[in-house]
């Protein structure tokens, strides 16, 4: 039997293919080359290709090679989820199976981890290999982010981190829904430092975050998880709808008895419609995105559905 390993290394993987073999060349050099005992957790998100074929192989290959294969898509969120539930080590390392974060930054995490730091996150110095619309949507989402919610979510940080144990299981006692580990582990406190890296373009594959729509999921699973202010938003932005339509009822009043011709058809009544119109719409909206997520959280089923496993011992 291996002994209890220190470092675990997990990487969700979907679709990943052309790069897992090299994923694990990089890290067992890196890994081995620092003398800690170390497994690498490789968690299927549902892949359509030959990834869970590799992770078997490698498996076969090194028995620090672990691996978890969903029973479909979950999502990146939940595959990250899976591999903290079934992580060994004192620490554990995120990364992206991409390659996009270097593995060779993980030795400056656990000296930093050494020194005493829960949590050694990675700071993004550039982004290689990235357009200039996820450059720029990526920059302002993390500073409106940083700026509405309650905790103190680092600028330019990503799920690529090294966190103590203590943190581990501290967020595996957190089951909601709608994930957002960028904020999570901020939430979670304890002692907390960054390492500055250059993230550099994909190693092989398609980028699984390029499109608008999982883009904009993402954004509100952050903002409904970590903040209140799109629903005060409704709140002020009705008051100050309120404010100005008594201001304008008694403009209307004034104007019907000194100047009667000046408010005449339906245009002003029709544009005044619309636009309270629209206004409630967009806080029923607000309002059922987090309603939305009550209902997730209510019907209480598992975050994720395991299909196969390597190296690792079922949970009864």
């Amino acid at each position: 039997m291996n002994p209890k390993p220190t470092i675990t290394i997990i990487a969700p993987v979907y679709n990943e293919e052309p790069v897992l073999p090299e994923l694990y060349r990089r890290i067992s050099a890196i890994m081995d080359a620092t003398g800690e005992s170390w497994e690498l957790l490789l968690v299927d998100d549902g892949s359509r290709d030959r990834s869970a074929e590799i992770i078997a192989n490698l498996h076969a290959q090194d028995g620090r090679v672990k691996g978890i294969s969903f029973s479909r898509n979950f999502g990146f969120q939940e595959a990250v989820t899976a591999g903290l539930d079934y992580a060994l080590g004192d620490a554990v390392v995120l990364t992206d199976a991409d390659l996009q974060d270097p593995p060779e930054v993980i030795p400056q995490m656990i000296a930093k981890w050494r020194e005493g730091y829960d949590v050694v996150y990675g700071v993004r110095e550039s982004r290689e290999g990235e357009t200039w619309f996820k450059l720029v949507t990526a920059k302002l989402f993390y500073r409106i982010i940083h700026r509405i919610t309650s905790v103190n979510i680092p600028l330019d940080t990503g799920d690529f981190r090294l966190m103590d144990r203590r943190v581990v299981d501290a967020l595996c006692q957190m089951r909601e829904r709608n994930r957002f580990l960028r904020g999570m582990v901020p939430w979670v406190g304890y002692r907390q430092t960054g390492v500055h890296f250059k993230r550099a373009p994909r190693f092989a594959g398609e980028a699984k975050y390029s499109s608008f729509r999982r883009m904009f999921k993402f954004a509100m699973n952050a903002i409904t998880s970590f903040s209140y202010l799109p629903l005060q938003l409704a709140t002020y932005l009705g008051f100050t709808i309120a404010a100005i339509s008594a201001l304008a009822i008694v403009v209307v009043i004034l104007l019907r008895i000194f100047s009667p011709h000046e408010l005449t058809g339906q245009a002003t009544t029709l544009v005044a419609v619309l636009f309270l119109g629209g206004v409630q719409l967009i806080s029923l909206g607000i309002i059922g995105e987090y309603l939305g997520r009550i209902y997730d959280e209510v019907k209480g089923r598992p975050l994720y559905l395991i299909d196969r496993m390597w190296g690792i011992t079922p949970r009864k």
